[in-house]
Formats: C-alpha cells, structure tokens, sequence
C-alpha cells in the first residue's frame, strides 16, 4: 500500500477519507483516512454506534477488519481498542496518521453500505471514522472508482472524484451512489434543484414522475416559507426483488425499491412516491427541526427523546397528506395509506401497556422490531394517527383558523432557523396555541397515555364529514377465535394472540405451529377449516417452539377480535363538513 499517494490531491484537509474496493466480489469497502494531529499526543478514533433516521444502536463496528494505523512513512503506530467502537492510537509526536480498515458492505437498503462488481453504494455514517477534536473540521473524501462510474451524492465535488465537507456532520449525512447503470433527471421549485438518481434495471415514466414530484414538493416548500437545501438529491436503489425502505438526510435521501421491472406499476409507484414525500418532510422535520436531545447528534451513545412521535409520526402522516393534497393521491388513497395504520394501532395490544412517547424512548432498547408481544407502540402508527387528530382538533377549535401546518412552520422559524431545539413542552405549547385552547389533556391521554384513540378519532373524523367505519375480519380465526398467523413452510405459525380471546384462554402462544384442527391435518387450508365450523368449539393440535405437541380446546365467545378499521367519506356532508373536508386534503368532497 503506497501511503503517500495521498499527497497528490491538490488541497488536502485536515481529515482526508479514500474510499475503494480491491475485492468487490467480497463486498469489502477498503477506507484510507489520512488526519493531521497536531500537537496531540494520543488519538481516540470513534466509529459512530447508530445512524440518524434510525433510533437503535447499529454496532457497525462489528463490519470492520485489518484495522492499522502508520505514519507518512509506513511506520505502524501502537493502538489498542477501548470499546466496542473506539481506537486508542499512541502517537509520539507524529504530526500525520493514515489509518486504513476494510469495511464489510454487505447491506443492500436505504440506510446501510454495498459494495459489488457493479457498484459502490456508501452510507458513510456507517464506515467512516472520527475524532471528537476534529468534529467540526472540514473533510474531503476521494473515491477510486471505475473511470466509467458516474457519482450521485449531494456532497460538492472539488477535483475528479474527489467531494468536500464542511464538518464530519454533513459527511456522515451525505451518501453517494458510485455505478455506471445510473440514470438521472432533474426538476426545478422555487430556486431550488431536485435531482433523481436512479440506480437498477427499470424504464421509469420520467414525466410523470417528474410532475408527481414537482407537485408535492410545491407543497411541501409552500407549507413551510423555504427550503434550507439550494439542491436536493433523491437516491433510488431498485432491486429485482421486493423491497421497501427510505432514509432521511438534509440535501438528500435514499429510496429502496423493488423489483424494479415493476417502479411504474400503481402498487410500487405508489410506494414510490409515499416514500420519496415522507422523506422530502424529514428535511424540515427531524434534519432541521430537532428535539434538544439531538441538536448536535451525539454518535457515540444513545439520543434519547421521547418525541419520536413528532420526527417520525408526524413526517408520516404529511408524506401521505402532502399527496393528496397536490393531487398525486385521490382522498381515496389517501385513506388507504392511513388505514393500514389504524390496523397497525389497533391490532397491537401494546397500545394499552405504553404510550407513544414512551415508546420514542425506547426505540434505543430494541430498535424497530415488534420485540415483546404487547409491549410497545409505534411511534410512525400512533404517531401518525396523533398527528391527524391534532390536525382536525386544532382546525376545528380554531374555527379553520389554524391547522397542524402552523405548528410545523413555527417549529421551522422558530427553532430550526435560530439552531434551537424543541422541548417536548414547546411542542404541545404549541398546538395549544394553534387551537386556541389547552390541549395538555390531549397528550397526557392519548401522547402520554395509553388512552382507547377510538371515540377520539370517530369524533375527529365527523368534522370533515368522515367516519371511522369498523368491521369485522374475514378471518373467522381472528374475529372468532382472536389469533393471528403466517404461513411459512406450507404450516401456519401464531403471529398474535389477542389478550382475553378464547386462543389466549386455550394457551395458545405466539409461534405455535398448527398442524390439524378437529383431527383434521392441516396443509395451507386452516382457513378453510375454521369456517367449517362457525360457533362450534375447535381443537388445535400445536407444535410448540419447544418442538412438543399440544392438544387445544378453543371455545368462540360474544367479543369481536382483530376488527378492521377504516376511513370512510358518510353519505351526506353538510356544508360546513364539506369546507372543513376541501381545507384538510384540498379535495372536493364529492370529487
């Protein structure tokens, strides 16, 4: 390895990261980091523990191999590991380190790295490391890449692959596509440059996606007076299999889909374009509007807030809003988005057991996975439904006065512009300004609480002329009998088990396997089965994880369990309903 290579760029910082990959059919990415410390006589390097946009420890150290560290002239350097994350090098005077690491990039989704024959697609958050000294440094990062390679990425680039960063904070914030087969196209709102990159094998429909995106974005930016990014760059991965999954950045974000062949079909345009508005609103909310808790990022430990409901529930409800209200989405599919939220909220019996706001704080204990049956909520489901509630309490208060929109845009000037956090205070102050009244019992019920969200949102929903509509599920095994379950292997696993339910009584367990009912096998037709016997009593015989087979009695009661939910336009509007309905979604009632 010729270290000294590093001294032909023209103007080097004080942090120089190179990036390559000598072996992409490993997946390694090989990272260079070339520093100058000083009078500093040990160096403590740091690989961040989790990544913004996602509020779980990521344990990225895990990935890295053949860490060393040199001096200029090839020289090792005395290191030792301090933590799971951190590097103690000694360094005796020495002015200049290189430090050099493989990195395994095997993870292909919005928030990760992958490195192949055919691409180099880097999150830098997770790779590259820092020192808290030279945070706030300006850093450069040169990428050896195939001379056919284009690059996407919103950092600026100074030389031939080489981009600049003001500071360790918009590095890590900046990830970049490095492939051949990436296309591009780009629109222009209000001086401002939005660019798509777009990565895999498709045929996108450029111009409808270039008006669908030029409307919401329109929206968004007239929401909230300004955009704090003069350009913006959405990256798309498509893959050739079922994916879905975006991440957040300030100039940028990344959008995972597949397969690929099918971007244009309704389904996975839809998709498409929920995802890409969901995440434009993360750069007001969440990369400049921050709690306290995360204004700077702390990398090295938790972050923890409880107002994740805001930063991720609130962006999940307006990238679904924002849609409908610049026409991309019918009030229809609006609903719809929304209802699978409701079936989330209402499905979960952990929305009795811990609140939204406590389960924000959380995220940091197991991350986003369903973890304990019926511990905890969501805060992108509950989040959301909150959102809507607020945002039809205040404009109903107010007299149409105000809307949630006022909300965020006071979070924006208020607080984003003067680089302040907001408290979790601040926030219900101001929704209480908004609508004009205390709105304290609201979030100690239904933020802070564990409050049934079903009166409130039937009552908040008749404002526009809407109702919540509830029904029963199809499933006689849920409604009936109150357990949910996939089908893997051909043989149904318990997924859920509604608290109460004649399957709670009968001792059934989350990933039970069912193997016959009433001594009849079962083989994909457990459905079937059920309905043959409606209002009798049925005995499952189970597989426990245990491997051990249980014989269980389930006697169906009066309640009705897993119910579905969902949005419904009533029959007749009065004026006022039909007003409020056109002021919400900018829609038409009858339209």
């Amino acid at each position: 390895m010729d270290i000294r290579r590093l001294s032909k760029i023209k103007n080097p910082s004080d942090m120089h990261y190179t990036l390559s990959a000598n072996h992409p059919n490993r997946n390694l990415l090989q990272v260079e980091i070339r520093l100058n410390a000083g009078d500093l006589t040990e160096l403590i390097l740091r690989l961040p523990v989790w990544r913004p946009g996602r509020y779980e420890h990521g344990n990225f150290a895990k990935n890295v191999l053949n860490f060393s560290a040199r001096d200029t002239e090839g020289n090792s350097l005395i290191y030792k590991k301090t933590d799971k994350s951190s590097w103690q090098i000694h360094l005796s005077d020495i002015p200049t380190v290189v430090i050099s690491y493989s990195y395994y990039a095997a993870q292909f989704d919005a928030g990760a790295c992958w490195v192949d024959e055919d691409i180099m697609y880097v999150n830098p958050i997770h790779c590259l490391m820092y020192t808290e000294e030279m945070m706030n440094e300006s850093c450069t990062i040169e990428l050896r890449i195939p001379a056919s390679y284009k690059v996407a990425t919103s950092l600026e680039q100074k030389e031939n692959n080489v981009f600049h960063a003001d500071d360790f904070h918009e590095l890590v914030d900046s990830p970049f596509i490095a492939a051949e087969n990436l296309q591009h196209q780009n629109y222009q709102v209000q001086g401002s440059t939005f660019h798509i990159w777009v990565y895999g094998e498709c045929n996108p429909d450029w111009q409808r996606i270039l008006n669908d995106f030029s409307s919401f974005t329109k929206v968004q930016i007239e929401l909230f007076g300004s955009i704090p990014v003069s350009d913006f760059h959405f990256l798309v991965l498509l893959a050739p299999y079922k994916l879905y999954h975006g991440v957040e950045h300030l100039a940028s974000t990344v959008l995972a889909l597949g397969p690929g062949s099918r971007l244009m079909d309704d389904e996975l345009y839809n998709d498409f374009t929920g995802v890409a508005s969901h995440e434009l609103f993360h750069v007001w909310n969440v990369k400049s509007i921050r709690p306290t808790e995360m204004l700077p990022y702390k990398y090295h430990s938790e972050n923890y807030s409880r107002l994740g409901y805001v930063y991720e529930g609130v962006t999940t409800y307006y990238g679904d809003l924002i849609l409908a209200r610049c026409g991309v989405y019918s009030s229809e599919q609006f609903f719809k988005e929304i209802n699978v939220r409701l079936q989330k909220h209402f499905h979960n019996y952990g929305r009795f057991n811990l609140s939204v706001a406590d389960s924000s704080f959380d995220t940091w204990l197991d991350g986003y996975v369903p973890g304990v049956p019926d511990r905890k909520t969501s805060i992108y489901d509950e989040g959301c439904i909150c959102a809507l509630m607020v945002d039809l309490l205040i404009r109903k208060k107010s007299g149409g006065k105000n809307s949630l929109d006022d909300v965020m845009k006071s979070l924006y000037t208020d607080f984003a512009k003067q680089n302040i956090g907001y408290s979790e205070h601040d926030f219900m102050e101001l929704v209480s300004q908004a609508s004009g009244s205390s709105m304290v019992d609201f979030f100690m019920d239904y933020v802070y609480g564990t409050n049934d969200y079903e009166g409130l949102l039937s009552q908040t929903l008749s404002y526009a002329g809407c109702k919540l509509h509830k029904s029963s599920s199809v499933r006689k095994s849920e409604s009936q009998f109150g357990f949910k379950y996939n089908v893997t292997g051909g043989r149904p696993k318990i997924s859920s088990v509604a608290p109460g339910s004649p399957a709670d009584m009968a001792g059934l367990s989350k990933d039970d396997e069912i193997v016959a009912l009433n001594e009849i096998a079962v083989d994909g037709n457990l459905e079937e089965l059920v309905q043959q016997f409606i209002g009798e009593k049925i005995a499952l015989t189970t597989i426990s994880p245990m491997k051990k087979l249980k014989d269980r009695l389930l006697i169906p009661g009066k309640t009705d369990y897993f119910p579905v939910y969902s949005i419904r336009k009533q029959e007749k509007a009065d004026p006022d309903e039909q007003r409020f309905f056109k002021s919400w979604l900018n829609q038409d009632f009858y339209s």
